[in-house]
């Protein structure tokens, strides 16, 4: 049922974005009045806050080491640590501090189901602002960055930016985003085979931001795990309030984003509105434990939130998780 449900409005709101879209105050900032806004508003309070923990968002392959932990499923044989899986008598991994000069992709979803939105910002507008936040705080330290598109056209291939540095990259980049447009088409979002696709297109290790709201055929988790083997992989998932708690607002037209398909629900139907909550735990889990397997952290970002809390959140939770492994690490090997 949820997969049905994946994006919904009133006639009346549809038929008043319309309207709003159609007067001049409703047209898109170009990219460079959208980078400027970002780095005014956003990027200017994540320099104060993030500070020193800039490399903890971005950790990976590099000379520096980060980390000491238990081998896991996912890991890549090539970075166990043999000395002290001797000494412990279990398989031990390293993890490097990710080198000062990178190259990051953005593996963009930017199918039907990212346009909707239940307030003022939508999970696209969401993305564009993700990708313009990060790209900029990368591109300030030199690093490379590049992006792999996906709008859902049927017999199309993805839009691919090859990576390069600098401000003009992260307006490119941008620009490419705002002007793939999201179809209607007959299925559900591929995200499997976007993620295969990002595989054969990246030679070399990199750090690779995922963003997507994950609504898309099963299967993608395989993907995921097999990205992650070879990269950084880092999650970030587009969520809009109204996706977990449906409203009770009467009689609602509900449609398919990608399909068009619609049908009338009556929201003040409580069971419906229960039914409705379940299927949303239920996924919410099942995204929990397909990042888990594929040992990939999830950055969280809803529309009703400021994208810098956001980021300032998963940047420390990382940071603690960090340390917390660290000490124990430090621990165990002290009592041996």
């Amino acid at each position: 049922m949820f997969a049905f449900l994946k994006s919904f409005k009133r006639r009346s709101v549809a038929a008043q974005d319309a309207a709003r879209a159609s007067e001049p105050s409703a047209v898109m900032p170009s990219s460079e009045a959208l980078l400027r806004q970002l780095e005014w508003t956003v990027i200017r309070r994540l320099d104060g806050q993030l500070q020193g923990d800039y490399r903890t968002l971005f950790r990976g392959a590099g000379l520096m080491l980060a980390d000491l932990r238990e081998y896991q499923a996912h890991d890549d044989v090539r970075h166990i640590d043999w000395n002290v899986t001797a000494r412990m008598q279990t398989p031990h991994v390293r993890e490097h501090q990710e080198d000062r000069e990178m190259t990051a992709w953005f593996v963009v979803d930017l199918s039907g189901s990212v346009d909707f939105g239940s307030g003022a910002i939508s999970k696209r507008t969401l993305a564009t602002q993700c990708v313009g936040v990060l790209s900029r705080l990368l591109t300030k330290h030199g690093n490379r960055i590049g992006a792999l598109l996906y709008t859902g056209v049927v017999g199309h291939a993805n839009v691919f930016v090859p990576a390069r540095s600098g401000r003009r990259q992260v307006l490119h980049v941008l620009e490419r985003m705002a002007r793939a447009e999201s179809v209607k088409q007959a299925q559900e979002t591929d995200l499997g085979k976007l993620l295969i696709d990002t595989q054969s297109v990246l030679k070399r290790r990199s750090t690779v931001f995922v963003l997507s709201d994950f609504l898309s055929q099963p299967g993608w988790d395989r993907a995921l795990n097999q990205l992650a083997r070879r990269h950084e992989v880092v999650a970030i998932r587009l969520f809009d309030p109204i996706e977990a708690v449906l409203p009770n607002q009467g009689l609602l037209v509900m449609q398919d984003a990608e399909t068009g398909e619609q049908i009338f629900v009556d929201s003040h139907d409580k069971a419906f509105r229960q039914r409705f909550a379940e299927q949303a735990v239920l996924r919410e889990q099942q995204l929990r434990e397909h990042f888990s397997n594929a040992g990939v952290d999830c950055l969280e970002l809803q529309t009703d939130e400021p994208i810098d809390q956001a980021l300032v959140r998963f940047t420390r939770l990382r940071k603690r998780r960090s340390q917390l492994a660290a000490g124990a690490t430090a621990n165990t090997l002290a009592s041996h």
